[in-house]
């Protein structure tokens, strides 16, 4: 029988939550932000991310985007369905879409927005943004819709080799 039947759920979930924390820790430790995630499928880890906004200079590069990037290459695919996302800290929405995106089954977190923003960090601003009418954003969010703009789709939708997702 594998280590992971032998413990139960609620001790798993407290061990890889533990586990995200402490990457957040260290990530700051190392001069990152306090965020960490790992992808645990079947009990077992399979990646794991930590925060690397300011070292890659790339504002997608939270923690949750890094565990879930790491865990597709290592699986050999785009889909993390059976998967949970651990994390130190409740996903912003760009981290929580790209759970959704990725199929994971479950997202667990340790600290909430609310602890995030007093930290500084602007997850309760977005979260507070999306529920607010478009037309009162500070960024101007358009369509303009030409000629041809369904195109691209009308191309996807005859290619026999698509790979749906």
């Amino acid at each position: 029988m594998s280590a992971p039947a032998l413990e139960g759920t609620a001790e798993l979930d407290r061990r890889h939550l533990q586990a995200a924390v402490d990457l957040a820790a260290s990530n700051v430790t190392d001069g990152g932000g306090p965020f960490g995630a790992l992808v645990v499928l079947d009990g077992a880890v399979v990646a794991t991310g930590q925060n690397r906004v300011t070292r890659d200079v790339d504002p997608t590069a939270h923690a949750e985007v890094q565990a879930i990037r790491a865990a597709c290459r290592v699986l050999g695919t785009f889909s993390l369905a059976g998967a949970t996302l651990y994390s130190s800290c409740e996903p912003c929405p760009m981290c929580l879409a790209s759970a959704l995106w990725a199929r994971v089954d479950r997202v667990l977190f340790a600290a909430d927005r609310h602890d995030a923003a007093r930290g500084g960090f602007d997850d309760l601003a977005f979260y507070d943004l999306f529920a607010t009418d478009r037309s009162l954003w500070s960024v101007r969010i358009e369509q303009q819709r030409g000629a041809g703009a369904a195109a691209p789709f009308d191309a996807w939708l005859a290619a026999a080799a698509r790979v749906a997702y």
